[in-house]
């Protein structure tokens, strides 16, 4: 399973650990990923995704899972939310 955010799409950087000394070793700095089940209003159901802490305020300060779908360009979003954005829109206008 990739080390990556299902939203944002971060994922992990490398740099160095610098000693005292100014000796350079090679280290990793992996994403603060956290698994997430959101539940969805207009769908109904849960999704459950692996996202960064700060993609989780990013969707809390919107208003939740539906409304940053809606809000959010369809091109900056993965294959699996770009399916779940369709199924919400399609929801959505069939309830207006």
């Amino acid at each position: 399973m990739a080390r990556r955010c299902s939203i944002t799409g971060k994922g992990v950087l490398t740099g160095n650990n610098v000693s005292h000394a100014n000796n350079r070793s090679r280290r990793r700095f992996l994403p603060n990923l956290q698994t997430m089940t959101m539940y969805s209003e207009a769908l109904e159901k849960k999704v459950s995704m692996r996202v960064t802490t700060s993609a989780a305020r990013t969707i809390e300060h919107v208003g939740g899972l539906d409304a940053y779908l809606k809000s959010a360009a369809t091109s900056d979003l993965p294959t699996e939310l770009r399916r779940l954005k369709k199924q919400l829109l399609k929801v959505t206008s069939e309830t207006n």
